[in-house]
């Protein structure tokens, strides 16, 4: 995979450096660092490319991403404020993966979290409860500074690597080069489709935005994600019909126009095939999940 390189602001490789990101600053290249990165959406939904993962984001999202393990973050088009602007914010803990060993702490410590930073290689997402845990930390380490900084850190991390389960994004076979060559034609072709997925992007589109013909563009695509721009584009749209069927004010019918699908009997045999369920099966198990969440509360 071919992805930026990028220099996370003035942070050197012995710091934790914390950023709040807003609104239209939200969006990324498709890029790397060689800190880890904790990020916590706090408003605004969209959809996010860990590795060879695929997924939608929202508000509560909690995940760490280990070092050059690359990503892009892309906030929904249909979310703006009044003055167009998308509107998206996070908290971002960025941190070298040796940090806790810089600090000279316990090894017992130390080895919990490079265990967590070795499945982070990966990208990680916590679970409700973690996320729960570390809210109210992670808004104090925002304009903490000094030794307050260092201590609500080593909170965060404890939360962390108490965590027993968590979502892996990425698949572990994964891997990418650090040659930038083609770094600017990926992100062309990521940027184009995270637009434009609703609508039909025929192979000679998609290829000439990568200034290739088709046959090329296709070996090129695999190599670089382990799979082909089409299953690509139909877990992007996939992914994007479980978020709206979410919202009972749409019909199914609808959410298949509204994910970049024309043809329904397609839409439910690419739904099947990508999540083991059908939409209506789906729709179901949400309603239900929802009911038993407001039932506990």
């Amino acid at each position: 995979m071919k992805a930026n390189f990028f220099e996370v602001g003035a942070l050197n490789m012995q710091a934790i450096f914390v950023k709040k990101v807003n609104k239209s600053n939200f969006n990324s290249l498709f890029h790397f660092h060689e800190v880890c990165e904790l990020n916590y959406i706090v408003e605004g939904t969209g959809k996010c490319i860990v590795g060879d993962c695929i997924r939608n984001y929202s508000a509560g999202d909690l995940v760490l991403l280990g070092p050059n393990l690359p990503h892009i973050w892309y906030g929904d088009p249909s979310e703006c404020d009044s003055g167009g602007s998308q509107t998206g914010k996070a908290i971002v803990v960025y941190f070298p993966a040796n940090y806790l060993k810089i600090l000279g702490l316990e090894e017992p410590f130390i080895q919990k979290v490079d265990s967590l930073i070795e499945k982070s290689k990966a990208g990680v997402h916590f679970p409700l409860k973690t996320r729960q845990k570390v809210t109210a930390l992670l808004n104090e380490i925002v304009n903490a500074t000094g030794l307050t900084k260092i201590i609500l850190f080593l909170e965060i991390m404890n939360v962390l690597i108490n965590t027993k389960r968590y979502e892996q994004l990425s698949s572990l076979a994964f891997r990418f080069s650090l040659n930038e060559k083609d770094t600017e034609r990926m992100n062309n072709v990521y940027r184009y489709t995270l637009e434009n997925f609703r609508d039909p992007i025929d192979l000679s589109t998609i290829a000439k935005i990568a200034n290739m013909t088709p046959p090329a563009f296709c070996g090129f695509f695999k190599k670089r994600t382990g799979k082909s721009f089409t299953g690509f584009l139909n877990e992007l749209r996939i992914g994007h019909a479980c978020k709206l069927l979410g919202d009972l004010d749409l019909t199914i019918a609808d959410i298949c126009y509204n994910s970049g699908y024309r043809n329904f009997t397609h839409f439910n045999d690419f739904f099947k095939k990508i999540t083991a369920k059908t939409p209506s099966e789906y729709r179901k198990e949400l309603m239900s999940i929802e009911q038993t969440a407001q039932a506990l509360t």
